[in-house]
């Protein structure tokens, strides 16, 4: 890697791992919002969206407490985890309400506008606008209230026990 691109990639390692995470999830949003609302949610696109944010919420918990954020905490688990859904559900109708402004105030809806229309307008507001406000926010708030101490937790993983820790045990 050229070394300014590696430079920026250390400086940011903690951005570039919460937008990765992010994709993942947007993945698992997409999979899921489409799976419903093309099938058994059909009529009802805002709670095929509200249900694949959940999913995916879960999805990105783990990941970045694990992986973008390993080395911050400064919380106990339940409360950490209680911050996160709680930063999520922000989260959640910050991303789903440019669907609802969409389809509720524009009417950006079947008979109004042809089914083509509809669905950019569906992609364009839960999917790209939604996505990008609701990551805005949930980075910083991760940051700033769920993941607060940039050093409360060792960054290495241990896939078994040290001699040292089980000293520490007994």
């Amino acid at each position: 890697m050229p070394e300014p691109l590696h430079a920026f990639a250390l400086k940011h390692r903690e951005l570039l791992k919460f937008v990765v995470v992010g994709g993942t999830a947007f993945l698992v949003d997409n999979t899921i919002f489409y799976g419903l609302k093309l099938t058994v949610l059909e009529p009802k696109p805002v709670t095929a969206k509200i249900i694949a944010v959940l999913v995916a919420t879960i999805v990105s918990y783990v990941l970045n407490r694990e992986w973008s954020f390993r080395t911050r905490g400064g919380r106990e688990r339940r409360h950490e985890a209680a911050l996160f859904f709680l930063v999520s559900g922000v989260g959640l109708v910050l991303s789903s309400a440019p669907l609802w402004i969409s389809r509720y105030v524009f009417r950006l809806e079947t008979p109004d506008v042809s089914l083509v229309t509809q669905e950019i307008a569906d992609f364009m507001s839960a999917q790209v606008i939604g996505t990008l406000i609701a990551m805005v926010f949930r980075f910083w708030a991760l940051r700033k209230w769920v993941f607060p101490d940039e050093k409360a937790r060792s960054g290495s993983v241990r896939l078994a026990p040290t001699p040292d820790s089980t000293d520490e045990a007994a």
